[in-house]
Order: structure tokens, then C-alpha cells, then sequence
């Protein structure tokens, strides 16, 4: 039976060892009181290392790291001042890898921290707002405390846990944490009608995080019969299914379910989550995974990039020297796109970030996606398509997509090449 935690007696202590590796839901699924308690006990629990999704909190701060190794995927939220500080060690790996390299112990998990919804009347605790990589943490997972939160949506998905599968359960009802709502500016919006204009009615939808991506949701209002399998979803999907244009009708796969891997909205996205049978979570190891993208017909993948070379290259990674992004899952969602029949790889992006181009001649930082997995870049100048064209063909349609201010120095620059 699973042992009862109060927030008065939440002693982590007798659960974690020194030299354990501590693994959460990210973004809206953190257990914030487990997490907050986790880097108040710090001192007396000797050093751990904590892996990091994207934080919705400040729960990690750079000073935690006196008795914290902190790694991460990505720099995202406030993983950017552990980073700037030296704080955080990155993860270099695409999305996919990550079950198997959890199951295989090359990416050890000894204490899994869960948010979960109250169990339902046949006992099923839901794990709510996230499925991703926790369901193989599962599997390995020395020690297993739930924070059971009475307002976190029960939602449907691959795997339901019962008391048995818990070894400390905290119950609470504070509201879980919200994704920040983005507002799309004129820019944004002039890219995502260009990108809208590609997506054909009845395809299956896979949207990144960022502006752009939510700009893109909010132009296809005029859509029909749209189908999501998706990493994130957010508030702006269920705008698109209440309204009927994301139906899920027409996908090849999961016909009449939106597949998601983490919910990361607001509360009205919770709420709309909680007991609806339209949204299905799945772990990492379907909604990444390349067999199962290939075969979802008219598969559209639409992602950012801080910039892209002229043969195609991308960095999602830094800006500035600084890391602020993640190889994440793009590479897996555009592979997949590549391979669905009639499938769109998109990445989107402006063409300038204040002074500096975001179309260059070289790369300031590493290649998140090599060039041979390049498929459509839109900016606001345009759509290169550079799917089976040569580096001289690339070199010309990327030129023309960027800010007209910068051309002629990337003609010159792509002549040194």
C-alpha cells in the first residue's frame, strides 16, 4: 500500500537516495509541491541529478545546482537562466530516443515524481496532463510518488495506474500550472496564412511549440475534417474542435481521436480535456514513432527553427550562443511527413530576428536537422520547397524567401560557399 504524504510531514528523505536521478512530468504536469519540496530538501538528501523537461515554473534555479546536476533536452522556459548560469548540462538526442534509452538504463531513472488525477470509479488513477516518457520511467523506476491533485483533468490514455503502482502518495487541489497563451503578431500571422494555404482539408495535423504554430491553428478556422497527432497540443486545438473543423474523421490512424503527448494550454484546456473521450494521451513511443507517422496519410508537420542555412540546414537549438531551444522532436515529425503520402515537412520561421537575418549563409550554431531532411520553408517573403532539388536550386529558393535587405549579401556569401 502506498505510503500516505501530508504537506506537513513531506519528507523525501526516506525515498530518495544520494546519487538517485529524479524524472517529472514537464510543463503543466510538474508535482509542484514534490518538486518544491525536492530543491527545499536538497541539502539533506546528498547530491542527485534531475531530469528536465520544459518548465512552466521556477521550481529548478540556478542556485539549487550547489547539490543538483540538472540535465536537460532543452533550454526552454526557465531551463534558459540555469544554462546562462552553467547550471544545466544538455541532452543531445532526438525525442524518439527517449523511451529506449530510459528502458535501457543509458538514461537511468531511479525516482519518478507524477501529477495524476483522482482515481475513478474503477480505480484508475489517469496520468492527466502528460504521457510522453514517463510511461517507460515506469517501467524502470526504483520509486514511484504521486501527487494525486483534484483538479488535474482525468483524461483518457494508454496506461491508467492503481494504488499498487505507487509507493507515496500526496493528495492536494491547488489549480496545475498553465501554459503562457501566445499571441501571434502581424508576422506570425503573415507566416501561418502561407503555411495555412498548404494544408489541404482532411489532413492529420503535427504542430511545434511557439508562436508560429499557434498562429498557424489560428488561421485554419476556414479548414474542414483536420486530424491531430501531435507531441503538444494546446488551447487552440480545442478551439478548432469545438468549432468542427478538427474532426480526426479522415485520419488513416486513431480515426475520431485527437493524439496528443502532453497537454500544455490553460485551464480552459484542462477543462475541456477533463473526461473527453475526443483526446487520447499517448506515450513517446507512438506519438513519435516513425513507422506510425508514416502511416498517417497527408501527414502535415509544422515547426520553427531559430535559423536555416541556404542548403537547407536548420538550428533549433541557440540563438546568440546561448542555449534557448532543443532538437527535440522536429527531425522525427519531418522524417515522418516526408514518408506519409501526401505529407508536408514544414518548418516556418520570419526572416529576420531585430537587426540579423534568420536566412544564412552559415549556420551560427549546431545542425538540429541536416539539410537531406529539409522539406518546406515558409517565411513571410515565401515557400521554398526544397525537396529534390540540388544545393545550387536550394541556394536560389532560399535567397528569395529572405528579408529582401539581406539578398544581396547572401548572393555574395553563397558565392564563397
Amino acid at each position: 500500500m502506498a505510503k500516505l504524504l501530508s504537506q506537513e510531514t513531506l519528507d523525501l528523505t526516506s525515498l530518495i537516495r544520494p546519487g538517485d536521478t529524479v524524472l517529472w512530468g514537464q510543463a503543466n504536469a510538474e508535482p509542484l509541491p514534490l518538486t518544491k519540496a525536492l530543491m527545499e530538501q536538497r541539502h539533506d538528501l546528498g547530491r542527485i541529478r534531475v531530469l528536465l523537461g520544459i518548465p512552466n515554473s521556477d521550481s529548478c534555479r540556478p542556485e539549487h545546482a550547489d547539490k543538483i546536476d540538472f540535465l536537460s533536452y532543452c533550454g526552454s522556459g526557465a531551463n534558459r537562466q540555469l544554462a546562462k548560469a552553467g547550471a544545466l548540462d544538455i541532452l543531445p538526442c532526438h525525442y524518439s530516443e527517449f523511451p529506449q534509452m530510459i528502458r535501457s538504463g543509458l538514461l537511468r531513472v531511479d525516482v519518478l515524481l507524477l501529477q495524476l488525477a483522482p482515481a475513478d470509479e474503477q480505480g484508475r488513477y489517469s496520468l492527466g496532463l502528460a504521457h510522453e516518457y514517463l510511461l517507460p520511467a515506469l517501467e524502470t523506476a526504483r520509486v514511484v510518488i504521486a501527487e494525486v491533485n483534484q483538479a488535474c483533468p482525468w483524461t483518457y490514455g494508454e496506461r491508467y495506474l492503481y494504488e499498487d503502482d505507487l509507493d507515496a502518495i500526496l493528495h492536494s487541489d491547488r489549480a496545475p500550472l498553465e501554459s503562457p497563451l501566445l499571441q501571434p503578431g502581424p508576422m506570425e500571422r503573415s507566416i501561418a496564412e502561407r503555411v495555412a494555404g498548404l494544408i489541404e482539408d482532411g489532413s492529420t495535423l503535427q504542430l511545434g511549440i511557439g508562436a508560429i504554430p499557434e498562429a498557424v491553428v489560428q488561421a485554419l478556422e476556414g479548414h474542414r475534417e483536420l486530424g491531430i497527432h501531435s507531441g503538444t497540443i494546446g488551447d487552440g486545438v480545442a478551439d478548432l474542435i469545438r468549432q468542427g473543423v478538427i474532426t480526426n474523421s479522415r485520419k488513416t490512424l486513431d480515426t475520431g481521436l485527437t493524439v496528443a503527448g502532453v497537454l500544455m494550454g490553460s485551464r480552459a484546456l484542462h477543462r475541456f480535456a477533463h473526461r473527453n473521450p475526443q483526446i487520447h494521451m499517448r506515450s513517446t513511443d507512438y506519438t513519435h514513432n516513425p513507422e506510425i507517422l508514416a502511416g498517417q496519410d497527408r501527414l502535415v508537420a509544422i515547426n520553427s527553427a531559430i535559423e536555416v542555412d541556404l542548403s537547407g540546414q536548420i538550428n533549433a537549438e541557440t540563438a546568440a550562443g546561448n542555449y534557448v531551444g532543443a532538437l527535440g522532436g522536429a527531425v522525427d515529425f519531418l522524417r515522418g511527413a516526408r514518408r506519409s503520402h501526401g505529407g508536408l515537412p514544414i518548418i516556418a520561421l520570419p526572416s529576420t530576428a531585430g537587426p540579423n537575418s534568420r536566412i544564412v549563409a552559415r549556420l551560427s550554431g549546431p545542425v538540429s536537422t541536416p539539410r537531406c531532411d529539409a522539406g518546406l520553408i515558409v517565411s513571410e517573403y515565401g515557400i521554398a520547397d526544397l525537396r529534390g532539388l540540388s544545393l545550387r536550386q536550394r541556394v536560389r529558393r532560399m535567397i528569395d524567401i529572405a528579408h529582401p535587405q539581406f539578398r544581396e549579401q547572401l548572393e555574395r556569401d553563397a558565392a564563397s560557399l
